[in-house]
This record gives C-alpha cells, sequence and structure tokens, in this order.
C-alpha cells in the first residue's frame, strides 16, 4: 500500500488497534484460557504476540528518528530469514515470566509509543522509503488483519 503522507498510515493503524483493545478488557481467566478456534492460543498469547512485534517495529521506529538507517530493522529481517517460527518462539518464551499486569501495560503502551515516534520520523525515512514503511505495515497493519479470526475467537470464547 502506498500512502501519501504519514497521517494516512497512522489514522489507518489506530483503526486497525482498535479492535484488539478489547482483549484489555477481559478477565484474568479469559486471558488465560486456550482457544481452539484460535490455534489453542489464548487472549494473553495473542496480546504477547501482537504487543511484541509492535515494540519490534517502535525499535525501528526509534532509530529512524534519529537516522537514515535501522540495525534492528536488519537484524530482524535476517533472523526472520533464517526462521520466523523460531523468532515467535522466543518472542513467547521472553514474556512467558511477565506478570499479566506488566503484559498488559506493555500491550497498552506500545502502539501509542509507536504512533508517537512515527511522527518525529521524516517521512522520507519512512512514508516514502518502501523498505520502512512496508516493515511498519507488516508489524502493525498486516499482522493485525492476520490475527483478526485468533481476536474474533478469543472475544467469541470469553462472552
Amino acid at each position: 500500500m502506498m500512502y501519501l503522507s504519514a497521517m494516512e498510515f497512522l489514522e489507518e493503524e489506530r483503526e486497525a488497534w482498535r479492535p484488539f483493545e478489547a482483549l484489555d478488557t477481559l478477565s484474568e481467566e479469559d486471558l488465560i484460557r486456550p482457544v481452539a478456534a484460535a490455534h489453542g492460543w489464548s487472549g494473553r498469547d495473542l496480546m504477547v504476540h501482537i504487543a511484541a512485534w509492535v515494540e519490534q517495529a517502535l525499535a525501528v521506529a526509534r532509530e529512524l528518528a534519529v537516522g537514515e538507517t535501522s540495525a534492528s530493522l536488519d537484524r530482524l529481517d535476517a533472523e526472520w530469514a533464517a526462521g520466523g517460527d523460531a523468532m515467535n518462539a522466543r518472542i513467547a518464551n521472553q514474556w512467558a515470566a511477565m506478570t499479566l499486569t506488566d503484559v498488559r501495560a506493555r500491550f497498552r503502551a506500545a502502539p501509542g509509543e509507536l504512533r508517537g515516534t512515527l511522527t518525529v520520523i521524516p517521512e522520507a525515512r519512512w512514508v516514502k522509503h518502501p523498505r520502512h514503511l512496508q516493515s511498519f505495515i507488516d508489524e502493525t497493519t498486516d499482522h493485525y488483519a492476520d490475527h483478526a479470526a485468533d481476536l474474533a475467537a478469543i472475544l467469541a470464547a470469553a462472552r
């Protein structure tokens, strides 16, 4: 997708994120229950997965806010090419010891921090830079869409 301005992307990302906020309204019991229709993931699993990838995008954004390139993006691309499933497993393991309170806090904070950081990056470094823009799309709007059915299943199971 091509964006004419940062605001266009930021508005689309914000709207795509909005349904995921419902995860934060679930009880602890509902968040830890695995849901077969969501590939066996719990709401907590989905919160962790989505938030961790938004945090990856945030690391890239922070680097682009101060420079033309992102070492984090280079590392992420190389690691993903070597085996994306291993990255997801590593993320799940890293977050497993976190309390639900900490998971919720990071889940709440990451998208806003990303949006705020993106507003200070010159558009030439991300909106007008195909590789950088695609990385933000991959970790936000496209990723949210990839997990919309999981979100729906988890929310339905909580009703």
